[in-house]
């Protein structure tokens, strides 16, 4: 078993602190294979992907590599992107298109997080409770669903909140009048547009990671990006594997979510700028390629069917 790098280390700037097009290349050839079938899944063709891509090009110019008190012109945009002045001021001069997320999303998700981390509103199992619909339903002094909402969100009453999480299949409404949680975390099952706004929240946080961790002349630490590997598996062991991620994963949402709970209230009244944080996990399984490919060249390893990668 391999030793993964201490990511979340101090670490000092890159040694040469230049960049690299061509690893950068064969990075960003693997990272679009999936993103290809994406837009072959959902009829969106090149011509729409490179437009999307100068004006991505041109937006983190703007914003990340900027001079100090003078901005960029056309003109160094066009030499840091390759993408032509003309493109550069058509983009720049273009109203800025409103997310097309529902603004629902971020509040269902947020309730439903304080649902399955907050010990009033958990059983002894630590399984989320079903909730009383309104207060009036329930037993004095129980939690009801209409509070929790409260908890999270003024702003958005409890009765739209339900709607929304009952549409998703993420709930459902009992007999009795109680709320019962059908999955211990937000995963909408109908809701395509909500899948789509995950999808770009947690790749783009994910990749965004590994970018500043291989920035040239990245002055701050590493970011957390590890993972672990096993191959070599039967069907059967490959889904028992996912299982048992599953069940971790339960674990560990709860006490994250606890934790960042108090982290959020002690940050208050604190000073300064306020940061946004993602913790998340995936699992992926495939049909192992014949010939699986090399991993980069380090210190000789004693052979293992896992390992854990950076």
């Amino acid at each position: 078993m391999t030793t993964p790098i201490p990511a979340t280390d101090p670490a000092p700037a890159l040694d040469a602190g230049l960049p690299e097009p061509a690893l950068a290349a064969q990075a960003i050839a693997l990272v679009l294979q999936p993103l290809a079938r994406l837009m072959i899944d959902h009829g969106l063709q090149l011509p729409s992907l490179v437009e999307l891509l100068k004006k991505a090009l041109v937006q983190e110019a703007m914003t990340a590599y900027g001079l100090a008190d003078k901005g960029s012109s056309d003109t160094r945009i066009a030499l840091l992107t390759g993408v032509h002045r003309k493109d550069v001021r058509r983009l720049r001069e273009a109203p800025v298109s409103a997310d097309p997320a529902s603004p629902m999303v971020p509040v269902a998700a947020m309730v439903v997080a304080r649902w399955i981390s907050e010990p009033r509103y958990l059983n002894a199992d630590q399984t989320a409770r079903a909730l009383a619909r309104t207060p009036g339903r329930g037993s004095a002094g129980e939690p009801d669903f209409t509070t929790l909402v409260a908890e999270v969100s003024r702003d958005v009453g409890a009765r739209a909140v339900f709607d929304e999480l009952a549409r998703l299949g993420v709930v459902e409404l009992q007999a009795d009048g109680y709320v019962a949680l059908k999955s211990s975390a937000f995963v909408p099952h109908e809701g395509l547009r909500e899948s789509f706004h995950f999808l770009a929240a947690n790749v783009s946080d994910h990749l965004a990671t590994a970018v500043h961790n291989l920035a040239p002349q990245r002055r701050s630490p590493l970011m957390l990006d590890q993972s672990a590997f096993s191959q070599n598996l039967s069907a059967e062991q490959a889904q028992q594997l996912q299982q048992q991620a599953r069940r971790l994963w339960a674990t560990v949402l709860q006490h994250f979510l606890r934790t960042a709970t108090v982290a959020e209230q002690r940050s208050e009244t604190a000073a300064g700028p306020k940061h946004r944080v993602c913790f998340g996990v995936y699992f992926h399984d495939a049909v192992q390629a014949e010939a699986p490919l090399a991993a980069p060249a380090g210190p000789k390893a004693r052979k293992s069917k896992r390992k854990k990668v950076l």
